[in-house]
């Protein structure tokens, strides 16, 4: 046999094994994040206790999850926000520096409902309703220009960067 044709045969196995590692080693690829609206135009931000500056809340998406369903999790984990209407989908963006998964889906909740407040816990050292003109000084670039976007009712299926 020759090298050809001994190449030709390893090739689909080699790429199957290292697509099996990738999909072990770099597991949760898709995170969601939720701009939560009140009637009042004020918007939701955290603070984490592991990273500097106001976000968004989000995560993650799990494995056997839907992204709705993570960003409802979430939305209930980080700021005891129940969504209780179908949010709407403001953009997908591939970044690293929208956060550390790969792809990350924005939505827009208007519609929710919140018994209280959370208190701190070992993740969220902080979390609000602030006016859109008045955040926080050190909150994230990332999370200024995706509240702007919203306002401005801009829609975004896909961006690179």
């Amino acid at each position: 046999m020759n090298l050809s044709a001994l190449r030709k045969r390893l090739e689909p196995l080699l790429r199957r094994i290292f697509h099996l590692y990738w999909r072990l080693a770099r597991g949760m690829t898709l995170g969601v994040r939720g701009v939560v609206l009140d009637a009042d135009g004020k918007v939701f931000l955290i603070h984490h206790t592991y990273v500097t500056g106001w976000q968004l809340p989000g995560g993650g998406v799990e494995a056997g999850e839907t992204i709705l369903e993570a960003l409802k999790r979430e939305l209930m984990e980080e700021g005891r926000i129940e969504v209780l209407a179908e949010p709407e989908l403001h953009g997908l963006f591939f970044n690293s520096h929208v956060s550390r998964r790969d792809h990350v889906a924005i939505y827009v909740v208007r519609e929710f409902r919140q018994d209280r407040m959370p208190g701190p816990n070992r993740e969220i050292s902080a979390c609000g309703f602030f006016a859109v003109d008045a955040l926080p000084a050190d909150t994230t670039e990332g999370t200024r220009r995706r509240i702007a976007e919203v306002l401005q009712n801009e829609t975004i299926i896909a961006t690179w960067r």
